[in-house]
């Protein structure tokens, strides 16, 4: 298997991740949600695979990621995992898996670990679960935090704005992300943070800083339906689209509706 710009077909560890960050190497991450988006997403060549509760919203329809259960999470995981080789698979923790207390969070986290074959799983926010990441972490379990926009928050912050603009807020998040990394995270996302603070983070870390809508950071992450341009409503600053899939499927799906309505197909090469 090869992939661009890829110069190691190795499985990718939480340990090579720190490697690739100490040698300067970015790190790409996507999101999949099913086996056949896994399996092309994986020989492209990823770094990493998250199984995001974005799934909410990509797979389901939901408005936000509140309503995904650790049942659904798991089966995505599950499907990934399966058309996965080489890229590393996180998968997100759903809201209120975790929240409510450690023992809760780490009866969750292995479970999920367990049924899906997951490599991590991914927890949002700071000191506030700081016991609950702790306590899965000395469980065996890899941990990927995330901070800035928390979008399992929503309610909370009742608005998907830009985060951490002011300065009381930026100090809490640098001093989240460093209680993050001292309690053994292998990685930190950042979301829809100014670019300077994500920079600071990054420099200030030895763990890799995944940004998305964060500027330059040491690897980046995109929802893949988004940057394929499968879904036309969602437009932010952010986001680069590298394909139009709207209009090829749109277009193809069209194309079939009219050859069975003309007769065009089945043609003769495609019958018994």
């Amino acid at each position: 298997m090869s992939g661009y710009l890829v110069d190691d077909a190795r499985k990718v560890t939480t340990h090579r991740l720190i490697e690739m960050k100490q040698q300067g190497k970015k790190i790409a991450m996507l999101t999949a949600y099913d086996y056949t988006m896994a399996q092309i997403v994986d020989q492209a060549g990823m770094d990493i695979i998250l199984v995001g509760d974005s799934a909410s919203n990509v797979m389901a329809g939901n408005f936000t990621t509140l309503p995904i259960s650790v049942e659904q999470m798991i089966y995505h995981a599950k499907s990934v995992v399966r058309g996965v080789k080489r890229s590393l698979v996180v998968c997100d923790m759903p809201f209120g898996s975790y929240q409510v207390g450690r023992t809760e969070g780490v009866t969750n986290a292995i479970r999920i670990m367990k049924e899906s074959h997951a490599d991590a799983l991914k927890l949002e926010g700071g000191v506030e679960i700081l016991d609950t990441v702790r306590a899965i972490l000395d469980a065996g379990i890899p941990v990927m935090g995330h901070l800035g926009l928390m979008p399992q928050s929503i309610n909370k912050f009742g608005t998907y704005a830009v985060r951490a603009k002011e300065q009381a807020e930026a100090d809490k998040l640098l001093s989240d992300a460093h209680a993050l990394e001292e309690a053994g995270c292998f990685a930190i996302v950042l979301e829809k943070i100014p670019a300077e603070l994500c920079q600071r983070v990054c420099q200030e870390l030895t763990i890799p800083v995944i940004g998305i809508g964060a500027g330059p950071a040491d690897g980046q992450v995109l929802v893949a339906h988004d940057m394929l341009g499968m879904n036309k409503d969602f437009s932010p600053k952010f986001l680069r689209r590298y394909a139009d899939l709207f209009t090829i499927m749109t277009d193809a799906i069209g194309q079939y509706i009219n050859d069975v309505k003309t007769e065009d197909f089945p043609n003769e090469n495609e019958r018994y």
